[in-house]
């Protein structure tokens, strides 16, 4: 499985994420400028966390228009997996392949912690080495991790099974004590229509090595390897 980590000016999580993928799991990886425009060597992409532009007009705003953009959406059209984390999810939606936004957390504070996350929908190419309904515990580092859409944009996710994360308690109640940012219905990860892009905002890439406080990030990249034979 090969995955192409994609640089911005600004990203920080790219070496996590290069390490989580190469060191921890057994998949090999590669850095993406943001102005390359070749995605073909890849079976995934990677958009990590960061602060691409400063965070400039708004978070991913800018980055949506550099040139590697149009690739990734061709990419994720043919069908090929795109895995935005953070500030990768903020870009994705800015960029048109998920709906909704990002907005500045509720409590108007910068979150770094870990959260239980309860798995919505384990049919998907991201989730399906876990159990629906199942708690898994990763890190969130973001100031603009709520997310929102409109009532009609989330009735049709719920429909659909787009809505694949949410923020829960220890057993999988979706609390707004267990809410880190305002998140509507507690969302923490969602999927486009086709089911071949998924936006979140939690860290699997912190949470792959034992020393590092968990492993449940791993359950996530060994998915998207399982599915690696999807035709695009």
């Amino acid at each position: 499985m090969r995955f192409g980590i994609v640089v911005f000016p600004g990203t920080w999580s790219d070496v996590d994420c290069y390490k989580a993928l190469t060191q921890d799991l057994p998949h090999e990886a590669e850095y993406v400028w943001h102005k390359e425009t070749n995605l073909t060597n890849f079976d995934c992409i990677v958009l990590p966390g960061g602060f691409s532009y400063g965070d400039y007009l708004r978070t991913g705003a800018m980055a949506k228009f550099s040139p590697v953009m149009d690739s990734v959406r061709s990419f994720a059209a043919e069908g090929g997996p795109v895995i935005g984390i953070c500030n990768g999810f903020q870009i994705l939606c800015e960029s048109g392949l998920l709906p909704g936004v990002l907005r500045r957390n509720e409590q108007m504070t910068f979150r770094c912690d870990w959260v239980n996350l309860r798995v919505d929908n384990s049919s998907t190419i991201f989730s399906h080495t876990l159990d629906r309904h199942q708690v898994i515990s990763v890190p969130i580092s973001h100031g603009e991790g709520n997310y929102y859409a409109d009532d009609s944009t989330i009735a049709s996710m719920e429909a659909a099974g787009q809505i694949v994360f949410r923020y829960t308690d220890e057993s999988g109640n979706a609390t707004r004590e267990a809410n880190p940012n305002g998140s509507l219905s507690n969302i923490a990860g969602i999927t486009n229509t086709q089911g071949n892009v998924l936006g979140m905002m939690p860290h699997p890439e912190r949470c792959c090595d034992p020393v590092l406080g968990g492993t449940d990030g791993s359950f996530i990249f060994q998915s998207i390897a399982d599915a690696a034979n999807i035709t695009r």
